[in-house]
């Protein structure tokens, strides 16, 4: 019966994906994340003292989480409970710690509760767990994929450790390869399979850190194709199809290519910028969001130092409105492009700022009466519009008379670009605004 068993056994496990089969067995065989477990780090210290509590890890995809949660579980004696936020809601949850406490009141047993994809927990979910994890009722060990910060409660976030997992780098992607291809039990080592020089390292860039998906290429590449296997990188790109790029338009991917994609540009590399804007559009990003940001980049970097800038950057909207996706790839990057190369100015930006800032903090400057509207019966009697001075009709089309009332001087031109031509007129009309009569006395503003 227990040789049955035991054939039983194998014959399931043989049938199961190999990223499952290759999962490590115990801590000394997990791979990565050194910088959490290597001793004398953060995690290991506390499973070395057994203070593990509550933890938060998050992410991107196949980088151990799920593995490392069953591990902690089998470290420190505790039962293991998995369940995942896009299956199971709160009558499972319940279910779940009822019997933790049950196990822990008559054995005595404390319970590891492993929650997958945290985040698609809603508020009231989350809020379900606090009382337990406060007091010790179950370890929590959540993953996700999100920025926590973002995704999970505030509540939940200071009951728990916040532990961040890296990419596996390539070398140990190619560590984890290798053992896969060479173990006869759980891996490929009972296959006539070889690599070429270099392919399992050609599979480990590709695969960017994701151990899930270079174990199922391994499996794709070695079990298409009828022994004994020469495994190449032209084999193993087949096998590949399409990469797979990690982008969360809703997510964190999303808002960080953004800031990339806006800080290269205004920093005038374009070749970032051009590269960003491609991790995007790969990704699936909204063409309208990427249009809308380069619009406002026109005028919040770019501002008169180059006055084609903003008109280019609407024109790129309009033609990708009318033109779609996959052509109006290239409008964008022309327009990246230009806007990268650009002479930058945030002249405009930093003016709109102060003047805001003055109207919130200081006393509100009251239109002078000679500016205001004076075309309606009964304005000359209140004072409305009298003295006003057209500048039509001065030979330099500019009158020295009191615009605001207040010396006031936000707008800052840069000296690059056409700003610098700006620059110097300003200082010219700055003159003449202040010469005549009716040109405001300096005053400071009020603290």
């Amino acid at each position: 019966m227990d040789l049955f068993a035991e054939q039983e056994r194998k014959n399931a496990e043989s049938v199961r994906p190999l990223p499952a089969r290759m999962r490590p067995r115990n801590l000394s065989e997990f791979v990565g994340q050194q910088h959490l477990l290597a001793p004398g780090k953060l995690l290991r210290r506390l499973i070395d003292a057994d203070r593990l509590g509550s933890i938060i890890l998050f992410g991107p995809p196949g980088t151990g989480k799920t593995t490392l949660a069953q591990l902690l579980a089998r470290e420190t004696g505790r039962h293991f409970e998995q369940l995942s936020a896009v299956l199971h809601g709160v009558k499972e949850l319940r279910e779940v710690l009822a019997a933790a406490r049950d196990r822990l009141a008559v054995s005595a047993q404390g319970t590891l509760l492993f929650i997958d994809e945290i985040h698609r927990f809603n508020r009231a979910q989350q809020d379900a767990l606090l009382a337990d994890v406060e007091d010790g009722t179950v370890t929590l060990i959540g993953a996700t994929t999100s920025n926590p910060y973002f995704a999970v409660n505030g509540a939940l976030l200071s009951r728990s450790q916040l532990l961040e997992f890296q990419p596996r780098s390539e070398q140990e992607l190619t560590e984890l390869l290798s053992r896969a291809l060479s173990d006869p039990e759980r891996g490929l080592g009972q296959v006539a399979i070889a690599a070429e020089p270099g392919a399992l390292e050609h599979l480990a860039r590709l695969c960017e850190g994701d151990a899930r998906q270079a174990l199922s290429i391994l499996e794709t590449a070695a079990l298409s194709n009828a022994p004994p296997v020469q495994l190449s990188r032209t084999l193993f790109d087949e096998s590949l199809a399409r990469r797979a790029i990690q982008y969360d338009v809703d997510g964190d991917e999303h808002y960080d290519c953004a800031s990339a994609l806006i800080k290269s540009i205004r920093g005038s590399d374009v070749d970032a910028g051009i590269y960003w804007l491609a991790r995007m559009l790969e990704g699936g990003e909204d063409v309208r969001f990427l249009c809308r940001r380069l619009v406002i980049l026109a005028s919040e970097d770019i501002g008169n130092a180059d006055p084609q800038a903003l008109p280019l950057a609407v024109a790129c909207f309009q033609a990708c409105e009318q033109i779609g996706l996959p052509e109006c790839q290239l409008t964008l990057s022309q327009t990246v492009a230009y806007l990268a190369l650009a002479p930058k100015s945030n002249a405009a930006t930093t003016a709109i700022g102060q003047a805001r800032q003055d109207v919130r903090q200081h006393s509100i400057v009251p239109v002078p009466k000679h500016l205001r509207d004076g075309h309606y019966a009964g304005a000359r009697q209140l004072g409305r519009g009298i003295g006003y001075q057209y500048a039509h009709d001065h030979p330099e089309g500019v009158v020295s008379q009191a615009y605001l009332g207040v010396d006031r001087e936000y707008y800052q031109p840069v000296p690059r670009g056409f700003e610098q031509q700006l620059a110097e007129r300003l200082v010219q009309l700055r003159q003449l605004l202040k010469s005549g009569p009716g040109a405001p006395q300096p005053k400071q503003p009020e603290s």
